[in-house]
């Protein structure tokens, strides 16, 4: 199937997203590992959240407008081809403790570095405005090779993305500066991915 932005562009993924079907699966390492992607882990723990009414946080609808649609047989349709009614934005977003929550979630294979480019000038200016309005808003990344987990602010996020179009600027944000600069998410059994814990940090740095 085809998805394509409002201008007509294809809309491609990144291939570290992508998922080699041919590959053998992984065996699994333990309860904190078991296979899943960060939506899934994510979407696990807003749950857990929601029912403890601790916090009110989903995963955004895509809003797609259909085009194709192929019927290999009467019983079933196949839809080939369709576009994004308009650029998407971040990948959650939603209230705690009275603050508004806004947060992208990105997965890479690499060991070393997170690519800037699995980012896009619109996810990053919707951000900002967020954040110019009060808004607590991050993104989550998830080194898939290495099971590991970090939460960046968004104002230290800002700050990779600017500089990449600075003479010499680095395309991708080396993990030992992430190590530093932003804080590891430990899985842990419910919730899986207890976020919130850092988001109070966050919070009351943001308070100081």
């Amino acid at each position: 199937m085809t998805i394509r932005y409002p201008n007509g562009k294809p809309y491609r993924i990144n291939n570290d997203k992508k998922t080699n079907e041919n590959q053998p699966k992984k065996k699994k390492v333990s309860y904190s590992n078991r296979g899943m992607t960060l939506e899934e882990d994510l979407n696990a723990t807003n749950d857990y959240y929601l029912l403890r009414k601790q916090a009110v946080i989903h995963k955004k609808p895509i809003p797609i407008q259909v085009v194709n649609v192929d019927y290999p047989r009467r019983s079933a349709a196949k839809i080939t081809e369709a576009y994004y009614k308009r650029a998407s934005t971040t990948d959650y977003n939603g209230i705690y403790k009275g603050h508004y929550i806004d947060f992208e979630a990105k997965e890479t294979r690499n060991k070393t570095s997170f690519p800037l480019k699995n980012f896009h000038d619109h996810q990053l200016t919707h951000m900002k405005m967020c954040h110019e309005h009060g808004g607590v808003c991050f993104v989550i990344i998830r080194f898939s090779t290495l099971n590991r987990v970090f939460l960046l602010n968004f104002p230290l996020l800002y700050k990779w993305w600017n500089q990449q179009f600075e003479e010499k600027g680095k395309k991708s944000i080396p993990l030992k500066e992430i190590e530093t600069d932003a804080f590891e998410i430990n899985y842990s059994l419910s919730p899986r991915l207890p976020y919130l814990k850092i988001v109070d940090q966050l919070i009351s740095e943001r308070n100081a």
